[in-house]
């Protein structure tokens, strides 16, 4: 298992901004639907470390990515709103109702539902305040739903590549 402190995790950040910015901001597919990978480090941080810590290592996650794409605090608000929803997201996604998180107990459909869950929140937020508009409301719903089932494959390819079921 690896050992996590700020310093890892300041460098997590870094490495997720970077790809974010750097390689899949690049890759448009279908013409439009850009995949989202950086709220990995939200969903997947553990449960047990200081959530003051936690909430603000998620807004400096999100402001680094608002910082390269000029996007005006939209990914801080929504990654920081992710983070404070956490826990409550994964005990409805799993049904859990102890206090004791761990993703090795849970079922893949229950982590799988999490994962969507949490990107679908993300993404619902990210996309309504950055093109908000009555009358194109379908539109952007139907980019949330695509961007969101984009992100989510490669967010289970990361999941699959690093094992983090096994190590949160």
């Amino acid at each position: 298992m690896v050992s996590r402190n700020i310093f890892s995790d300041l460098l997590l950040i870094a490495l997720l901004t970077a790809f974010q910015v750097f390689i899949l901001n690049r890759i448009a597919l279908f013409g439009q639907y850009i995949p989202v990978l950086y709220p990995v480090f939200v969903m997947f941080y553990p449960f047990f470390r200081n959530q003051f810590q936690f909430l603000g290592l998620s807004f400096l996650l999100g402001l680094c990515v608002d910082a390269f794409l000029g996007t005006w605090g939209i990914n801080a608000f929504a990654t920081t709103v992710i983070a404070y929803f956490r826990t409550i997201i994964f005990r409805t996604s799993t049904d859990t109702t102890t206090d004791f998180f761990s993703f090795q107990s849970i079922q893949w459909t229950q982590f799988i539902f999490f994962i969507l869950t949490s990107i679908f929140i993300h993404q619902f937020l990210v996309q309504y305040i950055e093109f908000f508009k009555f009358n194109r409301f379908f539109d952007i719903l139907l980019n949330v739903v695509a961007t969101s089932l984009i992100s989510f494959v490669f967010i289970l390819a990361y999941t699959l590549a690093f094992k983090i079921k096994q190590k949160v």
